[in-house]
């Protein structure tokens, strides 16, 4: 039987980060993982209203914030995300511009309304997205990645689901269940989720020789810890 934790995205205006809001995302993400609620078969991330996330607010750093503490929390959110031991998957039910298209990239699955915008769009206000494009560059790899960073220019919907930002576009009221399918979907591993959804990302930051003997080493592993 599937549990599914349902997290929203919550912040000022079209759900902006900061270091108490990124705090607050990291321990909901944390605390709906299955080494904390073993019940629980998969994470729904989404956004509140009609947005998923803007990204960093800039206007709070303008105004005096420290931006190293906002950069320090983004961080500390966009690293948990390889750890955890259940399925992720972003319901994007609105624009997921700057950091917001960063947490896209990091979930493992993503469906996304039609007229939802994803990318940064730093460049275009003179900006380089050194945070940012770190996750999209390894969700999508080098050369679609700065196709929008290099320009400013978010995708569509649709050229995000081309170049592998999104699995798929959906109309805004089927954009959680087919979220919801996958999620599902994922959790007929049961037990063998936990160990190998953090080796599929492990094993990708390998070099290819290296990553075989890791799988090698792990897959006697899992035949000698259920003996």
């Amino acid at each position: 039987m599937t549990r599914i934790a349902r997290i929203e995205i919550s912040g000022t205006g079209p759900n902006l980060l900061d270091p108490d809001v990124m705090g607050a995302l990291e321990r909901s993400i944390l605390d709906a993982d299955a080494d904390a609620d073993p019940e629980i078969t998969g994470i729904l991330l989404t956004g509140a209203g009609d947005s998923f996330c803007g990204g960093l607010d800039v206007a709070a750093i303008r105004a005096g914030a420290d931006p190293v503490a906002f950069a320090s929390a983004l961080v500390s959110l966009l690293r948990i995300f390889p750890t955890l031991s259940t399925p992720i998957a972003a319901a994007v039910n609105g624009d997921a511009v700057a950091s917001g298209a960063s947490i896209v990239a990091v979930c493992d699955y993503a469906v996304a309304t039609p007229t939802a915008r994803l990318g940064t769009f730093e460049v275009s206000v003179g900006v380089w997205p050194m945070i940012a494009q770190v996750p999209i560059v390894h969700r999508i790899g080098a050369r679609f990645a700065m196709e929008n960073i290099g320009s400013g220019e978010p995708f569509t919907a649709e050229r995000a689901r081309e170049v592998g930002l999104v699995n798929a576009v959906r109309e805004p009221a089927d954009v959680e269940p087919a979220v919801v399918a996958w999620l599902e979907a994922a959790s007929r591993g049961g037990a063998a989720v936990a160990a190998g959804r953090r080796a599929f990302y492990e094993l990708g930051e390998l070099t290819y020789d290296d990553a075989l003997q890791s799988s090698l080493e792990r897959f006697a592993a899992m035949f000698r810890d259920t003996a």
